[in-house]
């Protein structure tokens, strides 16, 4: 999955025949999962047509602060087309609209938007050899990185007028690859390993029966996402769930028992940083499998249990200095509890669940969560999306990591 999945991209087109480009441009954001909104100068227009960019984005384009057409109509918010973008694309960008990017002549909607932006803004300039190499379009460059802007450059080929040298905007590919190289190359988990246990165990009782749990493996898979997301290497070991995951950051370890993913987790825990136990693992098993599928009958059927190894403390017991974050459900007692498995499974931080708090638990898309530290501090949470709660878990390894 592209870094760019899910992204708001704000794509502005000023005039220059390279506007031609942005119909593929525009698709292949769309491909990469990434929701694209246009606007263009009027220039622009005879180059390539509202229309067509309309109908690749499913989004309106803008091109002018209101429209003339339409004596009722509301004018296009500049502000609010800046504040939605995630990222600011202007491609191509013009020798006239960059030196109005630097002086804030704000005579059309682009650069008015531009002038609003909080995000990161990319500008992928387009023009002829010797406009390209001119001194003021050189200072163009200068000024407009030191506003904070990411310079997209220019290649070499032939150009409109005839001749072949530098200026040509980036091919709609390599933008795309511009962009995803150097937005995981400022992701604050970058380089960092994260293993992620989740869902539930399956502890055989015979060929077609099991001890399992309600556990849908939300929550795990929700944080793996995060992380990955923030550049971390994940590996997320899964027991039975219906959930799926793309993300080329994360590597999915199938298991079934509580057995297979005690070996999973202490085959990867030496080469991560980070481990988040968030699997609910069965706490017991049958001591005896039955090799065929056990007869009902009359009477009462006894299975004779024995504990399940605990993974969470095996892993405090070699831990090397990982992170390591526990999960904790409780019904009574919740906070006396979840300290003493701080103490007992050696934790730097555990994720306290109560099921006695509307909207936490099993199979529900929300969670409510306590979080205790290994100084037994403690920090309760709102009420949140499994989503959110993930994105507040993501964020204490960030704290601890300092990024």
């Amino acid at each position: 999955m592209s870094v760019l999945s899910g992204k708001n991209i704000l794509l502005g087109i000023s005039g220059g025949i390279a506007a031609y480009k942005t119909a593929t441009l525009t698709r292949l954001f769309i491909k990469a999962g990434a929701h694209v909104r246009v606007v263009m100068t009027p220039a622009s227009k005879d180059f390539i047509t509202p229309l067509t960019l309309s109908t690749l984005s499913k989004n309106p384009v803008h091109s002018s602060f209101y429209n003339d057409d339409d004596e009722n109509a509301v004018w296009n918010n500049h502000v609010e087309l800046a504040l939605w973008a995630d990222l600011f694309v202007i491609a191509p960008a013009t020798a006239n609209t960059m030196a109005k990017m630097i002086s804030g002549n704000s005579d059309n909607l682009l650069i008015a938007t531009y002038l609003s932006a909080k995000c990161p803004v990319y500008v992928a300039p387009a023009m002829d050899l010797d406009m390209y190499h001119h001194g003021s379009t050189k200072h163009s460059f200068e000024k407009l990185k030191s506003f904070g802007n990411t310079i997209i450059p220019a290649e070499s080929g032939e150009l409109a007028s005839g001749l072949h040298g530098e200026g040509r905007m980036a091919e709609p590919e390599h933008i795309v690859a511009f962009l995803e190289k150097d937005i995981e190359g400022k992701l604050p988990l970058r380089g960092k390993k994260i293993l992620v246990t989740a869902g539930p165990t399956y502890e055989p009782i015979d060929p077609v029966r099991f001890i399992g749990n309600h556990s849908s493996g939300k929550m795990g898979y929700d944080i793996a996402l995060a992380a990955a997301n923030e550049g971390a290497e994940v590996i997320l070991i899964s027991g039975p769930t219906h959930l799926t995951v793309q993300h080329a950051n994360i590597t999915l370890v199938g298991v079934t028992s509580g057995s297979e993913m005690y070996n999973a987790c202490h085959e990867h825990f030496g080469k991560v940083d980070t481990a988040i136990a968030a699997a609910a693992v069965a706490d017991y098993r049958p001591k005896v499998v039955a090799s065929q599928k056990i007869k009902k009958n009359d009477g009462s059927l006894i299975l004779e249990l024995e504990k399940t190894r605990d993974i969470l403390a095996s892993l405090g017991e070699i831990k090397t200095g990982q992170f390591l974050i526990g999960f904790a459900l409780e019904t009574e007692n919740e906070i006396e509890n979840a300290k003493a498995k701080i103490r007992k499974k050696n934790l730097d931080l555990i994720v306290l669940n109560s099921l006695n708090d509307t909207g936490a638990g099993f199979g529900k898309a929300t969670n409510k969560v306590t979080f205790i530290n290994s100084n037994f501090e403690e920090e309760p949470m709102e009420l949140k999306t499994k989503e959110a709660v993930a994105l507040d878990i993501i964020n204490k390894i960030k704290t601890h990591y300092n990024v």
